[in-house]
């Protein structure tokens, strides 16, 4: 498993939940989204890169 997808995601996701926490004035909550949907993320390109 390689952690750097992992923690690109994760870095993705946090920065579009704290850009959208600003907007929505609600910034605790998006991040903890932003965070969830990032590793998410992260680890489907982990999948994707060992389907390969």
């Amino acid at each position: 498993m390689d952690k750097r997808n992992l923690g690109k995601g994760m870095a993705i996701g946090i920065a579009i939940g704290t850009a959208i926490g600003v907007a929505l004035d609600n910034i605790g909550v998006w991040i903890a989204i932003g965070l969830a949907f990032g590793a998410g993320l992260g680890s489907r390109m982990n999948r994707k890169k060992e389907d390969d």
